[in-house]
């Protein structure tokens, strides 16, 4: 089963098996690691799994769609790198993803 490297907002790194399919937001919020607060459930309408992806990583993701978009808009501390973790789904191709997950509390 793929891995993501989280690191918690503490700069704790915890290392998740995550099935294929789920996203790294249920992969973090499922292993309660501090930081994933994922309030929505996974909607991208909260902006609460905010996070900061590994640049070797971000090139490799899907392009961020609208919903998505207008999400980050309105978190704070967003950076070039950031993404909803609960809009990247695990794939064979995203073992060994890294992310940081940023200050959602």
């Amino acid at each position: 089963m793929p891995k993501a490297i989280y690191v918690d907002p503490l700069g704790v790194r915890h290392t998740e098996e995550v099935g294929i399919g789920f996203t790294l937001m249920e992969g973090a919020f499922n292993q309660q690691i501090p930081g994933m607060v994922a309030e929505c459930g996974g909607a991208a309408a909260c902006g609460t799994c905010h996070s900061h992806i590994s640049r070797d990583w971000l090139a490799r993701l899907p392009p961020i769609e609208d919903l998505e978009e207008g999400m980050l808009c309105m978190v704070e501390g967003r950076r070039a790198s950031s993404r909803l973790a609960c809009q990247i789904h695990m794939t064979e191709a995203l073992d060994g993803i890294e992310l940081q997950i940023a200050d959602n509390g």
